[in-house]
């Protein structure tokens, strides 16, 4: 990890204004930075891009911030190292925002071989941050195809032997973005992840795009991690049902928000509690109000927010109960 990505805009604690809710994050704002308006962005580039799927170009402020949360909970999965809008923010500024606002830590989470290293680095940097690291489904087609994958994947086991990680993810099935012609080899990825998931005794967080019977026929002929997780919840009821069955754990993110959302949401009523975590996968799936726009972990809180209101419990009892999970997947930061 490089210095700069490190630094605090505030190297004196003492001289970092507090978050206020209803207000930009002061390390957020664009005023701080020098990233010009048509700074690179997408493919290539460390930063989400400034234009969404449609073609339109996003907003790119980041959301005003939320009332902190009664109790302390963790974001279960961020990607810190893919930057967004026009600001550059330093790691130490990200969790010190979080903080602020009921963010006790986040797991950081590695897709190919860079970013898993940055993971480690970034939870070797900072006690606030657990690692978990993986080849992502949508980069083993490639990798396969260049004679890459056993290399890479080789990386990835040496990784997942350090302390620091307490994940192998994000790993799992991606069928939007892969023709069926490709799809063997993110199957043969992913059980190789699933094996070493099980052979350090660690978490799975699973990826898992239009891809759900077969996650679900892969895991069971594989057999599964004791904790087992699926990231960015996608599914149905059903989907919520075996989970529930075999003890699989639910990590609901903005999507979940969504007006248009509403298997998910009774997918989410359907889950068990003990099962339920949230993410935010920042920089993307901004819950509402601000979807489309740039996330970060801070963000988290509106996603814990919505959700508990849409089961009817108080808040303090699910971030109670949501932590106590966290805890039980990939121990204490």
């Amino acid at each position: 990890m490089t210095s700069n990505r490190a630094a605090s805009l505030w190297p004196d604690p003492s001289d970092r204004p507090v978050t206020t809710t209803g207000e930009v994050p002061q390390a957020y704002r664009p005023e701080h930075y020098g990233v010009p308006e048509n700074a690179a962005s997408g493919a290539g580039t460390d930063r989400r891009d400034h234009k969404a799927e449609s073609g339109h170009t996003r907003d790119l402020r980041f959301p005003e911030a939320p009332a902190p949360l009664p109790v302390p909970i963790v974001d279960n999965h961020t990607h810190m190292d893919t930057q967004d809008g026009r600001v550059r923010i330093g790691l130490t500024d990200i969790l010190d925002t979080a903080a602020d606002l009921g963010v006790r830590g986040v797991i950081q989470v590695g897709y190919d071989v860079e970013s898993a290293r940055w993971a480690v680095e970034a939870a070797e940097a900072d006690d606030r941050v657990l690692a978990a690291v993986a080849l992502h489904p949508n980069e083993t087609p490639a990798l396969a195809e260049a004679g890459e994958l056993e290399d890479a994947l080789q990386v990835i086991t040496a990784l997942a032997a350090h302390d620091r990680v307490r994940a192998i993810g994000e790993t799992g099935l991606d069928y939007f973005r892969t023709r069926k012609t490709r799809r063997h080899h993110q199957h043969d990825a992913f059980r190789e992840h699933i094996r070493l998931a099980k052979s350090v005794g660690k978490a799975l967080q699973i990826h898992d795009r239009d891809a759900h019977q077969d996650i679900v026929r892969i895991l069971q002929d594989e057999g599964a991690p004791e904790r087992t997780v699926f990231h960015c919840f996608s599914g149905d009821a059903e989907l919520a049902r075996i989970c529930n069955d075999n003890g699989w754990y639910m990590s609901f993110s903005g999507t979940v928000t969504f007006k248009n959302s509403t298997d998910l949401q009774e997918a989410l009523r359907v889950a068990r509690p003990e099962l339920i975590m949230v993410e935010t996968d920042a920089p993307f799936l901004t819950p509402h109000p601000y979807r489309g726009r740039p996330n970060a972990p801070y963000m988290v809180v509106q996603t814990a927010r919505w959700i508990a209101e849409h089961r009817q419990i108080p808040l303090e009892q699910f971030c109670t109960q949501v932590d106590a999970t966290v805890r039980s997947v990939y121990g204490d930061h």
